[in-house]
């Protein structure tokens, strides 16, 4: 009975975040280094300054620390996130791919691993 009430509870709970993502709200924090803040950043590394001295510089646009300075430990995670980006660009398309498939109705095949291409 309690496994039962636990099934009703996720599935619920799976058709509410459905609804939410089809009114295009989506969960979570917003967050704290945009894109903006990312290219900024890769700009003056490149130019030789350190991120403790870019990170002053910084200013959260939303959210609860909005106005504030992010910290140093979020700008190396962003930066560490955008290499991984910039590593593996085709595992990031074939995820948005299959992303887009899953909502459509699709379900996503199976992938031909580097020794099954050969």
């Amino acid at each position: 009975m309690v496994e039962t009430e636990r099934e009703k509870i996720r599935e619920s709970t799976l058709e509410g975040l459905d609804t939410a993502a089809r009114k295009g709200k989506h969960g979570g924090r917003p967050p704290v280094i945009t894109e903006d803040m990312l290219h900024t950043v890769l700009r003056r590394k490149a130019l030789g300054e350190s991120v403790a001295q870019i990170q002053p510089d910084l200013i959260i646009p939303t959210g609860k620390r909005k106005g504030q300075n992010p910290s140093v430990a979020s700008i190396y995670r962003a930066l560490a996130e955008h290499a991984e980006r910039e590593a593996y660009p085709e595992a990031v398309e074939q995820a948005h791919a299959d992303f887009a498939a899953l909502h459509a109705g699709e379900l996503p095949g199976p992938r031909a691993t580097a020794e099954h291409a050969r």
